[in-house]
């Protein structure tokens, strides 16, 4: 069955990581325009921090902010959103902060932290080029909420927020870590699998004609059920081995050489 969409995580996937999106990834995907191919990205981003890839990559598909949390078209107009439940919102900040991590909210376009000086506030900043802002309190911005992380550089403290998120709420959240030091905390739908099968009803695709290519272990849902599911050479042995493909990492142009080796007829 031949490919018809490449869904593309894009931190640790696309970009490299210093955040650059090379030549021959813009190469790449021009190849699968040329082919007939859609493309669509997916990340755990704000939509305001995917802007900066529409041109370059010419997309024209619905961009999944936020996991699948928020889908708005290229020029960044909402098509629909999936927020936490607003009465678990509040439990999930006191959860994580119980935890020790740092808690980031992102609600709408807006993006909020207690502590504008914490650790990776400045290199998140920096990479979806855009400031938080800075409350004292969450309290008058955790409604309507589209994700909550939980952020720290001690790892093994981010896995035990999320595993605390996961079986405090169970069904009500989705909790995964979509880097090594955030956890992120989104509505139940809005996870990466639900980013497959809604580009999958839209464009009237079937899964196995999709392809799908990521590096973390919030990728993995959208690995399942698709034709083709590509690990980067950067992922985790456990991401790996979820995956039927392994391209090279993505300090070694991995996103170019799997489009060129697995993804084009």
């Amino acid at each position: 069955m031949a490919i018809r969409l490449l869904l593309a995580d894009v931190d640790g996937t696309l970009v490299t990581q210093d955040k650059i999106l090379t030549e021959r990834a813009i190469a790449a995907v021009g190849k699968l325009n040329q082919a007939g191919m859609l493309f669509a990205i997916t990340s755990g981003r704000p939509p305001r921090g995917m802007s900066m890839l529409v041109e370059p990559l010419g997309i024209t598909t619905p961009i999944a902010a936020f996991n699948g949390g928020l889908f708005v078209r290229p020029d960044l107009s909402v098509i629909e959103q999936r927020v936490i439940p607003d009465d678990v919102t509040p439990e999930v900040i006191e959860l994580l902060g119980s935890h020790g991590v740092d808690v980031w909210v992102y609600r709408g376009a807006d993006w909020f932290v207690r502590d504008p000086h914490a650790p990776h506030v400045a290199r998140e900043a920096w990479t979806v080029k855009f400031d938080p802002t800075p409350v004292d309190s969450f309290a008058s911005v955790s409604d309507h909420v589209a994700k909550v992380v939980g952020v720290s550089d001690d790892y093994d403290a981010v896995q035990r927020a999320v595993d605390a998120v996961r079986e405090r709420f169970g069904d009500h959240v989705s909790a995964a870590k979509s880097q090594p030091y955030y956890g992120d905390v989104t509505h139940p739908d809005a996870n990466k699998g639900w980013v497959v099968r809604y580009l999958s009803k839209l464009y009237q695709i079937g899964l196995e004609e999709i392809a799908t290519i990521g590096d973390q272990p919030n990728d993995v849902l959208m690995f399942a059920h698709v034709g083709l599911s590509i690990a980067m050479g950067n992922a985790s042995p456990e991401v790996q081995r979820a995956a039927r493909r392994v391209t090279t990492s993505n300090e070694d142009e991995g996103f170019a050489n799997a489009v060129e080796r697995f993804v084009l007829p």
